[in-house]
């Protein structure tokens, strides 16, 4: 027993003596209870109580002194701190060649304070090492094809905070990335990794794309957004458009100017024929060709321009109207009586038909009326209040109005291989066009319109669709404010497919299936 133990004795033997007759004497006594003698007595209760909690934890740490073995003095040393886990986080002690075991070193831990998560404490923790992308040196006349990876979440959620509420759950998923073309062959092994392929302008988070547009239309338009440009030919157009030969797959059908396929560029002020396209496709028409648009580096402005599919199956046009089909008005509104082909019917000689099927002119006259296209049934201006900025102002044809049967149809084009229908093209749509100064008279002899066209208009999901199409084209998307722009385009033809819809009940025009 050490001199520690036995001092703890006396003092306890002293206490005990010192307090045992006084409390006797109180419970003998029948005197009143004085101030002094309740608190001494209290006192002591409290001591009892003390010794009996001691004596208790004596006994505990004694029971498992005996669990364990005999007793060392390096015990002492080794009751672990109360705010470390034991829960195997901690690496054990390592054992010596005499049966000895090595103490830990002290560590010092320091915890934020306000933290929501415990911390993780570990005997060792590695950090985390980024990748490293490394390219080979390789053969160029190997081919390889990388598959992208996912985009990445952060470019997700940077992308739906301009996106509308229900659009979102549409754009929630991450989704592809375009096929990038490397020379070179496929490099194995874990030190060299393939860089991961540049982001497409044309954004998919999703699965799949819109139903509405075919994986050749995406196809096409990643063709157009990121397809290197590898010479610039000039074009019998006017207005400065040019034609870009770009280098791509030429796999599939897609029709090509020569060995590579080719994009009609065109200018600034021609932006609306990327929202034609699109409007085109979600109104089940199918006429126009893939358009997007895209900033280019060899021009100096750095404005966006649109570019077009270039279709060399298109039918060669005359260079005044550039149409494959020589049509007046006049003759416009007679084969419209006739309804040639209508009903595998084969018109007669003396019908004056083309080849064109009667529903295609009622597709085009809903298109044109819906973007306020003028260039292609109203040369002229003669439906509407034309500015001088218009093609007809500037070109001196406002003044012939007065003969209208003799004016020449315009950017009638067809295919070589399917004369039937037609090919929408010049796209150039009108939004700033006030509600009072509508040309109406693109609907004149018109007495059916399709019925997927008129469906959607009715169906009150056009703005819905219009959103989640042109999301995919991040330049026109930005080009045009965001949301806030497009969502100004939208209300322009919604007040329009409005009109039109009344118009349609107002004169009884059908409305009919038009799969021809």
């Amino acid at each position: 027993m050490t001199c520690p133990d036995k001092l703890g004795q006396l003092i306890n033997w002293f206490v005990c003596s010192l307090c045992a007759p006084r409390v006797c004497k109180l419970w003998s006594s029948r005197r009143p209870r004085t101030r002094r003698n309740l608190l001494l007595g209290t006192a002591c209760a409290i001591y009892l109580g003390f010794l009996v909690s001691q004596v208790g934890k004596g006994s505990f740490q004694h029971g498992q002194a005996t669990n364990r073995g005999p007793p060392n003095n390096q015990d002492i040393f080794k009751v672990p701190f109360p705010e470390i886990p034991l829960d195997g986080t901690l690496a054990p002690p390592e054992s010596q060649g005499n049966g000895s075991t090595l103490q830990p070193n002290v560590v010092y831990i320091t915890l934020r304070s306000k933290r929501s998560k415990p911390a993780n404490i570990r005997g060792t923790v590695k950090p985390k090492r980024r990748k490293k992308y490394a390219v080979a040196s390789v053969a160029p006349d190997q081919e390889v094809l990388v598959r992208p990876s996912l985009i990445q979440p952060e470019v997700a959620r940077a992308a739906d905070a301009e996106v509308p509420g229900y659009v979102q759950g549409y754009l929630t998923k991450v989704g592809e990335r375009p096929w990038r073309m490397l020379h070179g062959p496929r490099v194995r092994g874990s030190n060299l990794q393939q860089p991961r392929a540049p982001e497409s302008n044309i954004r998919i988070y999703s699965e799949s794309a819109p139903s509405w547009l075919s994986k050749e239309d995406i196809r096409r338009m990643r063709l157009l957004a990121d397809g290197e440009v590898a010479s610039i030919l000039p074009t019998i157009f006017e207005g400065g458009t040019r034609l870009l030969m770009l280098e791509g797959s030429t796999s599939g059908s897609v029709p090509g100017c020569g060995p590579s396929p080719c994009g009609l560029l065109k200018q600034p002020l021609d932006m609306s024929e990327v929202f034609a396209f699109h409007l085109d496709r979600i109104l089940g028409l199918n006429r126009t060709l893939p358009s997007v648009s895209r900033k280019l580096e060899f021009i100096q402005d750095g404005r966006p321009r649109p570019i077009i599919l270039w279709d060399s199956s298109l039918v060669p046009s005359s260079n005044v109207s550039h149409s494959s089909v020589k049509i007046t008005w006049g003759t416009y509104q007679q084969l419209l009586k006739q309804k040639c082909w209508l009903n595998g019917r084969v018109p007669r000689p003396e019908w004056g038909c083309t080849e064109v099927h009667h529903h295609e002119w009622s597709k085009m006259a809903l298109f044109d009326f819906l973007l306020q296209i003028y260039n292609r049934l109203d040369t002229n201006c003669c439906g509407f209040r034309p500015r001088k900025e218009d093609a007809c102002v500037q070109n001196g044809l406002r003044p012939n109005c007065e003969d209208q049967s003799s004016v020449t149809l315009a950017h009638i084009i067809q295919r070589k291989n399917d004369p039937r229908h037609l090919v929408f093209i010049n796209n150039k749509g009108f939004f700033d066009r006030s509600e009072d100064n509508l040309n109406f008279k693109l609907l004149e002899g018109i007495r059916e319109f399709p019925e997927s066209a008129v469906s959607v208009l009715k169906s009150q999901h056009l703005r819905q669709k219009l959103l989640q199409s042109l999301f995919l084209d991040q330049v026109y998307w930005e080009s045009q404010g965001g949301r806030q722009g497009i969502e100004k385009l939208i209300d322009v033809i919604e007040r329009r497919a409005r009109i039109l819809i009344t118009y349609i009940n107002a004169h009884g025009a059908r409305v009919l299936p038009m799969n021809e």
